[in-house]
């Protein structure tokens, strides 16, 4: 599928990048990123509920980042993001799927460890230091977790992966992203073997909300539906 390319943004003097936004301002934006912001309108619950934060909270956010030109808000309708505010949600997360794969790849970290150190570092770093992790790690395309990072401009691959739930019995398929969501379940399919670029063959579906069958190799395994809902094939 064709990359998502939001425009890459010249921060003037003055302007909210040159001034530095806060942590908080910062997961907000990213927050309304993944809620599809920079394509359709999202409420201010959708936000709470993503953030595990008040309704009260999120207005008073949201009102902050309209003075900065970073969001349109409608009070019927909900908010979206201007082009500026899509594309420093973007950078933030550029660093983020960067550093949880720099991690994994060259300091030993378990896939599921990196996501709350990424959190932690993605609003310090320098893109600077953005381009050295980059060129260590060969320019990636996607992260450890499957991912897609953002290049250099800004430009985002959405590929249309599956989850592994909705795979009739007898297809076989290639694992390639598993949701890190949770580290629980991080951990749960790494157990099951359901590791970026693993082959598989779906034995049967879930039956009343039960585990699915499949076959790794010559290993048959049960997967639950949480994890099989959150681990996507091609």
């Amino acid at each position: 599928m064709a990359g998502h390319k939001p425009p890459r943004v010249s921060w003037p003097a003055g302007s909210p990048r040159a001034r530095q936004l806060t942590r908080s301002q910062e997961d907000y934006l990213k927050a309304l990123y993944d809620l599809g912001a920079s394509t359709r309108s999202v409420a201010n619950s959708e936000v709470a509920d993503r953030l595990h934060i008040s309704s009260p909270s999120v207005t008073e956010m949201v009102e902050k980042l309209r003075r900065l030109d970073l969001l349109v808000h409608n009070p019927y309708r909900g908010t979206t993001l201007t082009k500026a505010g899509e594309a420093l949600a973007v950078e933030m997360i550029r660093h983020h799927r960067l550093l949880e794969t720099y991690l994994a790849e060259k300091m030993g970290y378990g896939w599921d460890e990196v996501h709350e150190e990424a959190d932690r570092l993605e609003h310090v770093i320098s893109e600077k230091f953005e381009a050295r992790i980059a060129d260590a790690l060969g320019h990636p395309a996607v992260d450890c977790h499957g991912d897609p990072i953002p290049d250099e401009v800004g430009s985002v691959d959405v590929m249309p992966y599956q989850s592994l739930l909705e795979v009739r019995a007898g297809e076989r398929v290639t694992v390639r992203r598993v949701s890190d969501s949770q580290s629980d379940l991080l951990r749960a399919a790494d157990e099951l073997g359901l590791r970026l670029g693993v082959e598989l063959e779906v034995l049967a579906g879930s039956l009343y909300e039960g585990p699915i069958s499949i076959r790794v190799g010559r290993s048959r395994k049960s997967v639950p539906i949480g994890v099989a809902r959150a681990v996507f094939v091609a």
